[in-house]
């Protein structure tokens, strides 16, 4: 599977943020959309991601004032990405392997998606009842 098959089951929808919005923004935004990261985008490139995780530490060491800050402030500018055309276990391995859990999708450059690693988990186990129900019909065939 890859992950142009995720994402054509799941979507293409990503909610953005831009860098200069405010925290408190990022907050509502993630609360009305029900999400854990935003990408954010700065004249349509990807200029970095935020997470719930990323506020939270931030409210930890700045307490309230951290909602007054703008997103640049607390967001992750070191973006891992992947493409369409990776494979979903690819993907998996390297969200995996560095703890991400929010992966933009991009193409020329472009944000075309995302996927979290709970679409990865999704994904796999649709695979794995695919075999499941296909192993079953050739058992009781032959």
């Amino acid at each position: 599977m890859l992950i142009a098959d995720l994402l054509r089951h799941k979507g293409s929808d990503v909610v953005t943020i831009g860098p200069d919005d405010s925290v408190a923004e990022l907050v509502s935004r993630l609360a009305e959309h029900h999400i854990g990261g935003l990408v954010v985008l700065d004249h349509d490139e990807i200029a970095g991601i935020v997470t719930e995780r990323d506020v939270v530490r931030r409210l930890h060491e700045d307490g309230a004032a951290t909602l007054a800050l703008p997103v640049s402030a607390v967001m992750t500018r070191a973006v891992v990405s992947c493409v369409a055309d990776e494979p979903l276990d690819s993907v998996a391995s390297t969200m995996t392997d560095m703890r991400i859990r929010h992966m933009p999708v991009v193409e020329h450059r472009r944000l075309i998606g995302i996927v979290s690693i709970g679409d990865v988990v999704a994904a796999r186990i649709r695979t794995l009842e695919q075999e499941r129900v296909q192993l079953e019909n050739y058992i009781t065939q032959g």
